[in-house]
């Protein structure tokens, strides 16, 4: 271990959580790992999760070998006061939505409104093809009969096949 000893808050070492500064709490010691933090074999973002806390729980759970044990010990810088750790961290919720019942009837008349928006287009859209593709069809002279030039063709077909 270092040679320093010193006592450090917990405010204090919280502040150096960054990829440039990060400080970490385990087992009541304080280590500077920046210069540790590019060949972490997890990444410097695992370093970087358990700064602004005590990290010992994070570390023990991993199951570090004795070789990175000893490895601590050169990133070693002091000793936490463990009276201004805290207990337990505060939970602050995310902001949520707010509840206005303007914005709620503003939602709900959308989710009614967009469906049948789409729908009437959809249709307008098929009315518009099926008239311009009419359109281009062949007239046919009046007395014509579908029936009969369908099973014309089918003979036809089936004669020279």
């Amino acid at each position: 271990m270092g040679s320093e000893s010193k006592i450090h808050t917990f405010e204090e070492v919280a502040k150096h959580n960054k990829d440039k500064d990060c400080w970490l709490i385990i087992s009541g010691k304080v280590y500077d790992v920046t210069p540790f933090m590019a060949d972490h074999p997890g990444g410097g973002e695992v370093l970087l999760s358990a700064t602004g806390k005590d990290g010992t729980n994070d570390f023990e759970d991993i199951g570090h070998s004795e070789d990175a044990r000893e490895m601590m010990e050169k990133y070693y810088i002091g000793e936490i006061d463990a009276e201004t750790v805290p207990q337990k961290r505060t939970y602050i919720p995310p902001q949520q939505m707010s509840n206005d019942p303007a914005s709620e009837f503003f939602i709900k008349i959308l989710q009614f409104l967009v469906p049948l928006l789409l729908l009437g287009l959809a249709i307008s859209l098929r009315n518009y093809t099926k008239k311009e593709y009419c359109a281009t069809l062949e007239p046919r002279p009046p007395g014509h009969n579908h029936n009969v030039s369908f099973l014309l063709g089918f003979i036809n077909t089936t004669i020279f096949l």
